[in-house]
């Protein structure tokens, strides 16, 4: 290989070498970025959104998420409770929507 194919060659891989590293690095802090906001809007520490990058760690976490209680929801109980809303209830209710009428009434077309 000449001397100036093989320069062309090389600098054809440094340059993919350092656009993949700034592009790998871009989305290793939008990750941490993005996790950071769930667990801080789950009532957990955003710190706890590193630990998605540590392999075991991250199925615990994870399932912690999934399967426990979000400090969030305790908060909120806690609050309906003291506003004499609580009725027991250890998580809130969904939307309550208006129910259809019996016999609802469609517009004829002919």
């Amino acid at each position: 290989m000449p001397y100036d194919q093989s320069q062309t060659v090389g600098a054809a891989f440094a340059a993919f070498g350092l656009i993949s590293t700034i592009v790998g690095l871009a989305v290793f802090i939008f990750s941490i970025i993005i996790g950071w906001r769930i667990f801080a809007k789950t009532g957990h520490s955003g710190a706890m959104s590193l630990l998605l990058f540590v392999p075991i760690a991250n199925i615990i976490v994870l399932c912690m998420l999934a399967f426990g209680t979000w400090p969030i929801y305790e908060e909120l109980n806690q609050l309906r409770q003291r506003a004499g809303m609580g009725g027991g209830q250890q998580y809130p209710q969904g939307p309550q929507y208006p129910q259809n009428p019996q016999n609802p009434q469609y517009p004829q077309y002919r």
